[in-house]
């Protein structure tokens, strides 16, 4: 029996641990014994640090992933469609595949009448594009003709001002609204635009609004944030566009499936203007619900893999703290026999292995949420750009709770297996390990 070894455990228990079992004595001795081995804890407690730091800026950073990428369809809504003609892939009524053809302003009188379910059915127009000026400043821009009612099918994020309204559409007034890029290249000091006046090509047009809607995935007329739109009445006449129609866009009414529609939709422009129905190349409409969904299956295959590496990763570093603590108990044998000799109940060693374990993980597990909450806000001041916040990385006040929950539960799981080889050691046993 080595009997200096019995003194210090002895001398060790009665200074740190004083009867009544329990109270600050139970923390000191916790205490103690993890902070006895200082590289073993902090090489322990790093796996559980590291596991909890990659579930909660994975989740953060999915979230912010996801925003940013929403951005693309930003202000679109997610049941319309935009219809527009292309040459011909098949041969139709004598007709030769590969024929041009135009839409023109009835077809949104013939989309209106033959697809009731349709809520919002809107023509666009769209040119070449050209060079806008202010003062010394210039922009390469494309030009859009809208009607007020398109901002229901792609929302307009206004900066300043307002959007294309009925009285200019009434009065072929001269005016635009911009979008971000081209208002920084024109104004570059900033500043409400709204009133002035820029010239594109040989026309002088009034700004009454700036639109920050950054959406590209679906763009049109030009390179996303750069196109100047204008009331559609006004271009059809300033650029001799008569009752042609580019691009017609469409949503459907509250619960209506719009891929159940886009047949009919077609077959109605198809048919107006001599095109085969079945024609899918040449009478084109793009359906973006599928997109949307593709987004959202995306993101759930996302998430699953965020909580799969996690949780993986939290699971690894419990193993190591529950063969730590194993370590632990083995060098602790002849202490926990003392312990027990002199009244400590089972429970009790049960209490300070499985304590020792929770305080030991939801120190490194606070510790790796605390990190991934700072790298997550330092994301997110690198997005924000004008004082707006392009996309959210800090995770929820709920999320770190379930984050620090799973942590106790974590330790408390590593610590089982351990206190149950204490709770084994028998008192004559335990003081004769050597």
């Amino acid at each position: 029996m080595n009997v200096k070894k019995i003194w210090s455990a002895l001398r060790r228990i009665t200074r740190k641990w004083p009867l009544p079992w329990g109270g600050v004595g139970v923390g000191l001795e916790v205490l103690d014994t993890l902070t006895r081995n200082k590289s073993r804890s902090f090489l322990t407690g790093f796996g559980v640090f590291w596991g909890v730091f990659m579930l909660v800026a994975l989740i953060g950073g999915g979230n912010g992933l996801k925003e940013m990428l929403e951005q693309n369809f930003a202000g679109f809504a997610t049941n319309s469609a935009m219809v527009w003609a292309q040459p011909t892939s098949k041969a139709y009524k004598g007709f030769r595949k590969g024929r041009y053809w135009h839409m023109d302003y009835k077809d949104v009188e013939r989309i209106n009448h033959a697809v009731p379910e349709l809520d919002v059915v809107t023509p666009l127009l769209f040119s070449n594009g050209g060079t806008a000026y202010y003062a010394d400043r210039k922009a390469t821009v494309g030009i859009n003709g809208a009607m007020p009612d398109y901002r229901r099918v792609n929302e307009p994020k206004l900066y300043y001002g307002r959007y294309i309204d009925e009285a200019d559409i009434r009065d072929h007034r001269k005016v635009c609204v911009i979008q971000k890029k081209t208002y920084k290249e024109l104004f570059p000091g900033g500043g409400d635009p709204c009133g002035k006046r820029i010239r594109i090509n040989d026309i002088y047009y009034q700004v009454v609004g700036v639109d920050y809607n950054m959406s590209q995935a679906i763009s049109f007329g030009g390179e996303a944030g750069t196109n100047v739109i204008l009331p559609l009445t006004f271009m059809q006449q300033a650029y001799n566009r008569g009752n042609a129609v580019d691009m017609i866009a469409v949503t459907g009414r509250p619960g209506v499936v719009m891929s159940s529609l886009t047949d009919r939709i077609r077959e109605t422009i198809a048919r107006a203007h001599t095109v085969d129905p079945t024609d899918e190349q040449g009478a084109m409409v793009f359906n973006t619900e599928v997109l949307f969904q593709l987004l959202d299956n995306l993101f759930r295959g996302v998430n699953f893999l965020i909580w799969l590496v996690g949780l993986g990763t939290l699971l690894a570093g419990a193993i190591g703290v529950s063969n730590i603590m194993m370590v632990t108990v083995r060098e602790r044998t002849t202490e926990i026999g003392i312990r027990r000799a002199i009244g400590a109940t089972p429970r009790m060693i049960l209490g300070q292995i499985i304590a020792e374990s929770v305080v030991l993980t939801l120190v490194a597990g606070m510790s790796g949420i605390l990190f991934a909450v700072l790298i997550l806000q330092m994301l997110e001041l690198g997005n924000t750009e004008d004082g707006i916040l392009m996309a959210h990385f800090q995770v929820g006040f709920w999320t770190a709770i379930v984050a620090a929950l799973m942590v106790s539960v974590v330790g408390v799981l590593a610590g089982l297996a351990p206190a149950g080889r204490a709770m084994a050691v028998k008192p004559v046993d335990a003081m004769r390990d050597e």
